[in-house]
Order: C-alpha cells, then structure tokens, then sequence
C-alpha cells in the first residue's frame, strides 16, 4: 500500500465515524419523543459499518506506484456506514396518565434509549475519529518525509 492509500483509508474511516457521530446525537435529541409521524415513540438508530474498495488517487497513485494503481488488485480498504437500522429493543413504559400519547391505562411508551449508552457510543466515534485524523498526519509526516529524501 502507499502512503497515498492510507489517507483514503483513514479518510473514510473518519466520514465513517462522523456520520455514527450525528446517529448517537439524533438518539440522543430524540430520547423523550414519544410520538413520531410513523406513530409510537421514536426508535433508537444504529450505524452498520462495511469494509469496502476506495478507488485510488489515479494521478497520484500513477506516478508513485509505477503504473500499478490501474490494477484493481492493488486498490485498498476502507470503511462506510452502509445503512442506519433501527433498534430492536421494546419501548420502555412509564405510567403517566396526564401525557396525551397515555394508552387507556395510563402508560406511555418512551423510547428505549439509555444516556450512559448512548455517550459511551459517542465518546467512541470521537476517538476514533481522532485516532484516524492522527494516522492522517503521520501519513502526511511520512510523505513530506520522502518529498525532502528526494530532493
């Protein structure tokens, strides 16, 4: 692999990360909404993430490959969400009689989202958001690095 390779590696993995980001944020805004257009409370939303083929630099990858980067062989690995699924888990129900979305017995459904999850899934994209935006620098320190041995 190139150092051209682990940028788009590392690249997608912080777009990757970003969007888990603004799913555990929208869980957490919509933590006490109990009545969504689809009807019931709103359901918790988990980002599914998938390995799949960058497509090079082809310029770039041309000219330090030797040619190579036209080869598909040689393309690399990154990350994407594929889809946001929804969270399997039953509402949790708390006897408020007074809310207009009550049943009958007086219960509402909330969704089942717990805060302690949810910010430790939070503090988990933000690292390792940072943990890529480092690789990149180190990436960026290694091709100034061989830019200056060439000279």
């Amino acid at each position: 692999m190139n150092l051209f390779g682990m940028l788009e590696i590392s690249g997608s993995g912080m777009t990757a990360e970003r969007q888990r980001a603004q799913v555990v944020v929208g869980n957490m805004a919509n933590a006490q909404t109990t009545h969504t257009p689809e009807g019931g409370p709103y359901k918790r939303q988990l980002a599914v993430f998938r390995s799949e083929r960058q497509h090079t630099f082809p310029a770039m990858s041309l000219a330090v490959a030797g040619g190579f980067a036209a080869d598909r062989s040689h393309a690399t690995e990154g990350v994407r969400v594929s889809r946001v699924v929804p969270d399997q888990k039953p509402p949790t129900l708390r006897y408020d009689p007074g809310n207009p979305d009550a049943d009958a017995k007086g219960y509402v459904a909330y969704p089942s989202i717990d805060p302690v999850e949810e910010m430790t899934d939070l503090l988990g994209a933000v690292r390792a958001y940072e943990l890529n935006a480092s690789a990149v620098q180190a990436a960026k320190g290694m091709i100034q690095q061989s830019m200056e041995i060439l000279k």
